[in-house]
């Protein structure tokens, strides 16, 4: 079977590139990593995505350019990648779609940027009730499929895909109203093997890209900074 090539963005920034990049880590799924810094325009992206957009996953002479895309591509040679039992897995489809499509509030007033510490100038209702519903989506898998991972005992998908979220409560979320559980989630993957290689090289760069910094200072005061100067 070739190895998978997977093609990413910084990882100080790129969520959507975390997703598969996690997912292959935490399930020892052999792949080679391609990093790629963002530019005004990312059209060097275009040289192996469709979209010019990161992740993409290339297996041979196929292309894959979207992170649920991968998980599912990936997931018809390595079965671990979704929960075992069909409760569990569609269970756990069904939060990562929802992840994939949702949670506007959550995604435009929270850039991901693993490096830093922010205080928010205020948090608005539509942030709260995005972090309510992930509170509840994450309480739902521990209460049904017994923990301490979202879907059951094992890393799934499904954990790869509130990855990004887990970062962004670090950098964030002293303000959060998160459930005891939930809070206990983010801690138990802050120290997860993968997270913690990612958060190593993400606070290892020194690219800075203006948008994503500009994202930042529009919604609060940047406490802490661990990044590499």
């Amino acid at each position: 079977m070739p190895q998978y090539e997977l093609h990413i963005g910084n990882k100080n920034y790129s969520s959507w590139s975390l997703r598969p990049w996690v997912l292959l880590k935490a399930l020892d799924i052999p792949f080679t990593e391609h990093q790629h810094y963002f530019t005004p325009d990312n059209s060097a992206f275009k040289t192996f995505s469709p979209t010019a957009l990161v992740p993409a996953l290339i297996d041979g002479k196929q292309t894959i350019w979207d992170s649920l895309a991968i998980a599912e591509y990936v997931y018809e040679d390595h079965s671990a990648v979704w929960p075992a039992s069909r409760e569990a897995r569609s269970f756990a489809r069904s939060a990562a779609a929802e992840m994939h499509s949702g949670f506007s509030a959550l995604r435009n007033l929270c850039s991901m940027n693993v490096g830093v510490r922010v205080k928010m100038f205020d948090t608005p209702p539509a942030l709260i009730r995005d972090l309510a519903r992930i509170d509840d989506i994450w309480r739902h898998g521990f209460t049904n499929f017994g923990g301490p991972y979202i879907a059951g005992s094992s890393f799934t998908a499904v954990d790869a895909f509130y990855a990004p979220v887990v970062f962004r409560i670090q950098t964030y979320g002293v303000g959060f109203d998160l459930s005891r559980e939930a809070r206990a989630y983010v801690d138990f993957m802050l120290q997860h093997p993968a997270m913690k290689d990612w958060y190593a090289a993400g606070i290892a760069e020194t690219e800075r890209d203006a948008p994503h910094e500009a994202e930042i200072a529009a919604v609060g005061e940047v406490i802490a900074d661990y990044r590499a100067k």
